[in-house]
């Protein structure tokens, strides 16, 4: 599960933050907000949450 939510994360941060996180919404959200503002600061949250430095 942990490959699917890093490939995830790269190409839909949203979706592999929900994956890794099993759907904690306020990670979800910051992702999706993120992923807003521009493809790369959703990737890069979703690396730290998938990672577990957040």
């Amino acid at each position: 599960m942990f490959i699917l939510a890093v490939i995830f994360a790269f190409f839909i941060p949203p979706l592999g933050v929900a994956i890794y996180t099993n759907i904690d919404w306020v990670k979800v959200l910051i992702a999706f907000l993120l992923t807003l503002l521009g493809w790369l600061p959703g990737v890069i949250y979703a690396f730290l949450v998938v990672f577990d430095v957040i």
